[in-house]
């Protein structure tokens, strides 16, 4: 089971198959414990590193003086006063 996950999604699947396998079990498999445990601190730390590095990219892009800004679009609101498409 020693084997550290070398992308995001294997790391996410390493997490999942560990959690319910957890869960499946009525009393937790002490034999096992110990290296579930290990490979899904291996898979979490995997998972966050990728998330902050997404996270500071997105950081970055978003404060980037060169990206055109994103037009508002115009107010249109109707105005209350105006009874013009009220057909009585």
């Amino acid at each position: 089971m020693d084997h550290t996950p070398d992308s995001f999604r294997k790391a996410y699947d390493i997490l999942q198959r560990h959690a319910e396998t957890l869960r499946r079990q009525d009393e937790p498999n002490i034999d096992e414990l110990l290296d579930i445990v290990n490979e899904s601190v291996q898979a979490y730390k995997i998972c966050k590193e990728r998330i902050e590095a997404v996270e500071k990219a997105l950081e970055k892009a978003l404060e980037d003086p060169d990206l055109p800004e994103t037009p508002t679009a115009p107010d249109t609101a109707p105005d209350p006063d105006d009874d013009a498409d009220i057909p009585f």
